[in-house]
């Protein structure tokens, strides 16, 4: 069955170049970016894992780690950072998942579990499917995924302003409108009652009868 918002994320064991792991021990008590790779040694991912390099101390400013993961042995993620180094000019920092036999690929649904084989036989194309971001949170729950097609870079700023929102909305009772930006007016939920709005926000723009926003809480 597929991963929804709101699913608790599948706790595993597995090797890393950080060492051995156990998933929900290792996020702790903030935020996890779980993101994947179809096959090391692939071109738009070596440039994803260094652009990620060079945020994460935007992601650590969040409380929020990361770690990657693709269906290929520990030894050659180690290989692949000095590649990775090469192209961007940043150093991996973050953990990366050996998953060479498809454990955790399945166990997220990012492959079918009949998929097998060596991994050194499969083609980036038999995996590309492994191409998603999962945002987890400190109660384990899944809080965003997004799957990208192989040929399309990811876009990290825009999981980083995700998680701006997911947090923000975590602490107050607002959601962010399209396009939302740190410091943008936000909006108040349906939860809240205008005198409760008026009580917690001072203030609030009712634009519909549906629709008030307010400036972003701190």
């Amino acid at each position: 069955m597929a991963l929804r918002l709101g699913d608790t994320a599948p706790d595993f064991t597995a090797d890393t170049t950080e060492g051995e792991i156990r998933f929900h021990d290792w996020i702790g008590d903030g935020y996890a970016i779980l993101f994947s790779h179809p096959k090391d040694f692939t071109p738009v991912c070596t440039t994803e894992l260094g652009m990620m390099a060079g945020m994460a101390g935007e992601f650590a400013k969040r409380n929020a780690k990361i770690i990657g993961i693709s269906v290929d042995p520990v030894e050659d993620h180690h290989r692949w950072k000095a590649d990775i180094k090469t192209v961007t000019g940043n150093d991996v920092g973050y953990p990366m998942i050996g998953d060479p036999e498809m454990k955790v690929a399945k166990l997220y649904d990012m492959l079918p579990a009949e998929a097998s084989g060596d991994p050194a036989d499969r083609t980036p194309a038999d995996n590309q499917t492994v191409r998603t971001v999962f945002v987890i949170g400190p109660d384990k729950k899944v809080k965003l995924s997004l799957t990208y097609p192989m040929t399309t870079g990811r876009n990290f700023d825009e999981i980083l302003r995700a998680l701006d929102s997911i947090q923000l909305t975590a602490r107050h009772k607002v959601a962010t409108p399209a396009g939302w930006q740190d410091g943008d007016d936000v909006i108040v939920t349906a939860a809240v009652s205008d005198d409760e709005a008026t009580e917690t926000f001072g203030s609030f723009d009712k634009k519909l009868p549906y629709l008030r926003t307010t400036k972003q809480p701190g």
